[in-house]
């Protein structure tokens, strides 16, 4: 039994803009006829994807055209395909070695999104992150890892862009308490989330540059407080600071 879209725009969207990336240019009547849309139907599809940057029209012979967008799109996706197999299998040895859960991280916008995550079973207890998941930049480690390695001006607009709140006791909702924590941060190489998105939980985090060079992800070792104390984060940043060093070296010879 033939299978049919179940929503009929969209199917004709993306077979538009299949078309465009097949031809390079094309005419309206020569994509209407292709696809057998009227005329009407065939720029109203066009107008579409020229409205949300996937399309536009060349001003020299009225033809469409693709943009780079789609490509901006794929590159994102192998871009993460490509860092999540550079990065998990020293997330796996972290967490061997600790016996924690490791946590990997990607900015986007003024959150965190988990997209790896290596969970010990060993202790009995897991935490409740999951990829895909979102944390806010503003009260967690490995969020206070990345802003840390952004210019001033940037970190204050992640904190304006941010919904600012006490989510325990021990979240920080001052800016000048959360840039002196920045300035600390830069002083150890290494981030903490002192109970600041959770309450019982703490974690110890470091940013990491993307290919562009750019502090994009970061990755965090993280435990109930019963087992980080002062002593155990000390520790336990020492291996997640080896684990940057080695990691960036990796990245960089991937260039």
């Amino acid at each position: 039994m033939e299978q049919k879209n179940p929503i009929q725009v969209a199917g004709r969207l993306f077979q538009a803009l299949e078309l465009l990336t097949e031809s390079g240019s094309i005419g309206l009547m020569e994509l209407s006829n292709t696809l057998g849309l009227n005329k009407t139907t065939a720029h109203r599809v066009l107008n579409s994807l020229i409205y949300m940057g996937y399309a536009r029209q060349n001003s020299v012979d009225g033809k469409y055209e693709p943009t780079f967008k789609i490509v901006d799109m794929a590159n994102k996706i192998i871009g993460r395909v490509d860092i999540v197999q550079i990065v998990r299998p020293h997330l796996r040895k972290l967490m061997e070695v600790t016996g924690e859960t490791v946590h990997f991280v990607e900015r986007e916008g003024t959150d965190a999104v988990y997209i790896d995550k290596v969970e010990s079973f060993n202790n009995g207890i897991q935490m409740v992150s999951r990829i895909g998941s979102r944390i806010p930049l503003y009260c967690s480690g490995v969020g206070k890892a990345m802003v840390a390695q952004m210019d001033e001006w940037e970190a204050e607009e992640i904190w304006n862009s941010s919904e600012i709140v006490r989510l325990t006791p021990c979240t920080i909702t001052d800016f000048d308490e959360f840039r002196r924590e920045m300035e600390t941060v830069r002083r150890m190489g290494y981030a903490m989330d002192n109970e600041e998105n959770e309450t019982g939980v703490r974690c110890v985090a470091c940013s990491l540059k993307d290919f562009m060079g750019k502090a994009k992800y970061a990755f965090s070792i993280s435990a109930p407080v019963s087992r980080m104390d002062n002593a155990r984060i000390e520790e336990l940043a020492g291996y997640i600071l080896n684990a940057k060093k080695e990691i960036e070296g990796e990245i960089r010879q991937e260039r």
